[in-house]
């Protein structure tokens, strides 16, 4: 059973029905209830089954058409990507009050999207979210790109189920932020065949190489994917190979973790940290992955 302030959700094996019948009851004792329906939608997203498939999609194309109006500019041409072009900077002048606020409701109206169903746009989000404060006519732009993406692809949808396997990936983009020269790192998490969870951000400290960015990278994707497997085995959900496949496409980081080469040398504290060698010769990403594999993709 979850919930969100008066919505809830009970889900249950078609075998215990009696129990979930049992412990509505007991809800119903305290609080008046409505529905009581197959789930159809929730919190603005609509869930759509194919139980012969055990498929579930995750669907926000009505959120979408709701959102759609707060994009000013209309588009010339519909947008592949949600985001393209030069990299945005900061404003040099000040934005007037009615331009920041409907900056943020543009930004907050997206990432909602960005949080829950819509992996694909977490990194423009991510980009067009550090300008809340002081939006120019170009982040306004950008962010309109973003909302008529959204409106062009509505009918995708995250699809849940169709495999038995905990999948991990993650990377980063080295120095591609041009005013502080941190690099951009991101992941995504699919169990069962669906997406489950995925961030893309800007790290912390500034590196010196692509594959200290991109060790950083899988030190996040790391801890972040034991907690999900060690969440998994505390809520009783059994896995036939609970190995954490993490793929990362530089051949020179893998290496590091699985100790086929040297000690990464560097002078940053922070990077060391991440792959730092203990006592034992071993290092903390290749302890936090040593009953995971690293695979490089091809």
């Amino acid at each position: 059973i979850f919930f969100y302030v008066d919505d809830i959700v009970l889900a249950y094996k078609k075998g215990k029905e009696n129990e979930a019948k049992r412990l509505t009851d007991q809800i119903q004792q305290k609080y008046q209830l409505t529905g009581g329906n197959a789930l159809q939608w929730f919190l603005g997203m609509e869930i759509i089954r194919d139980r012969d498939r055990r498929l579930i999609w995750l669907s926000q194309s009505a959120y979408i058409d709701k959102i759609a109006n707060l994009a000013i500019q209309k588009p010339d041409r519909w947008p592949n990507v949600p985001m393209s072009g030069p990299e945005l900077l900061p404003y040099k002048d000040r934005a007037s009050i009615a331009s920041i606020r409907r900056y943020q409701k543009k930004i907050g109206s997206i990432l909602y999207a960005a949080v829950v169903t819509r992996p694909d746009i977490a990194f423009a989000v991510s980009r067009l979210a550090r300008f809340n404060m002081n939006p120019s006519d170009e982040h306004h732009a950008a962010a309109d790109k973003v909302i008529h993406y959204l409106k062009r692809t509505r009918s995708l949808a995250l699809q849940l189920g169709g495999g038995d396997d905990f999948l991990v990936a993650s990377d980063a983009s080295f120095a591609d932020n041009s005013i502080d020269r941190k690099s951009s790192q991101g992941y995504v998490m699919q169990l069962f065949g669906g997406t489950i969870g995925w961030r893309a951000n800007k790290q912390d400290t500034v590196t010196t190489s692509t594959t200290e960015a991109e060790l950083l990278a899988l030190s996040q994707a790391t801890k972040e994917s034991m907690f999900i497997s060690r969440l998994l085995q505390e809520i009783g959900i059994r896995l036939d190979n609970w190995t954490i496949q993490i793929q990362c496409d530089n051949q020179q980081t893998i290496k590091l973790v699985n100790k086929e080469v040297g000690p990464l040398q560097t002078k940053l504290r922070h990077v060391n940290i991440h792959d730092h060698n203990w006592g034992d010769g071993s290092r903390w990403s290749y302890q936090g992955t040593q009953q995971s594999t690293i695979q490089g993709l091809r």
